[in-house]
């Protein structure tokens, strides 16, 4: 079977409201708000590591506040060429997918996707040979975030062992980062999810993949005020 080029294009989820990062997204949307001692925001970072992972193209789909992301992309220095689509109503993860893949300048080509509100650091070329490899009609990255919590380690007989500071989770979680075969879009939802409209089809079908993000490679959600402050502190130790 050969395998199929690295994709060049993306979609980049970029509409939520980001309620839980207030006061920050008062007057910007989520990915928007910057990450602190960057001057940069949280979209910026992506499209660079984007370009720097050989996307050549990349469509945005705005929402909430889309002019000020709009009007952040007409002055910036952009490493790719950038398309903005609006969602004018909420159409859901799904339905925004599909909206957005409209757009996409080859749509008989694979393409990545991203949610907008993370912040990352791996291969996008190994994902995709994985995904091809597996022939497969999406793959997800998965990541394993740690716990923020302490855990207690204990043997058989109940005695505490080690106590261990915010350790890995033992559970992958979808990381937010697609890969998509050209063929999948069609199967997206007009409007609604497709982690449960469209996903558990495939899984069932076992054209679902799931990519784990390299152990040492950077991924982090922005969710919270906290998680700005982190990334900061983890930029600043990087």
């Amino acid at each position: 079977m050969s395998i199929a080029p690295q994709p060049t294009q993306a979609v980049v989820l970029a509409g939520g409201q980001g309620s839980r990062l207030r006061p920050y997204t008062d007057d910007r949307p989520k990915p928007m708000v910057e990450i602190p001692g960057t001057g940069v925001p949280i979209i910026g970072h992506q499209l660079r590591w984007l370009a720097d992972e050989g996307i050549t193209d990349a469509v945005i789909s705005c929402g909430h506040l889309a002019e000020v992301l709009q009007d952040w992309l007409a002055t910036a220095e952009l490493p790719l060429r950038v398309t903005t689509v609006v969602e004018t109503e909420p159409l859901g993860r799904g339905g925004g997918l599909k909206y957005a893949a409209a757009a996409l300048p080859r749509p008989d080509e694979a393409w990545f996707a991203t949610n907008g509100d993370i912040w990352t650091r791996f291969s996008l070329r190994e994902m995709a040979a994985f995904h091809a490899e597996r022939d497969a009609l999406a793959t997800l990255a998965l990541a394993r975030p740690r716990i923020p919590w302490g855990a207690v380690e204990t043997d058989e007989f109940g005695h505490v062992l080690d106590f261990i500071e915010a350790p890995l989770s033992p559970y992958s979680i979808n990381a937010g980062v697609y890969v998509f075969a050209p063929a999948f879009t069609a199967l997206l939802p007009d409007r609604g999810d497709h982690e449960r409209a469209t996903f558990p089809r495939l899984a069932r079908e076992r054209r679902l993949a799931g990519y784990p993000i390299p152990q040492g490679a950077y991924w982090r959600a922005i969710d919270t005020a906290k998680d700005l402050s982190e990334a900061a502190r983890e930029l600043a130790g990087r």
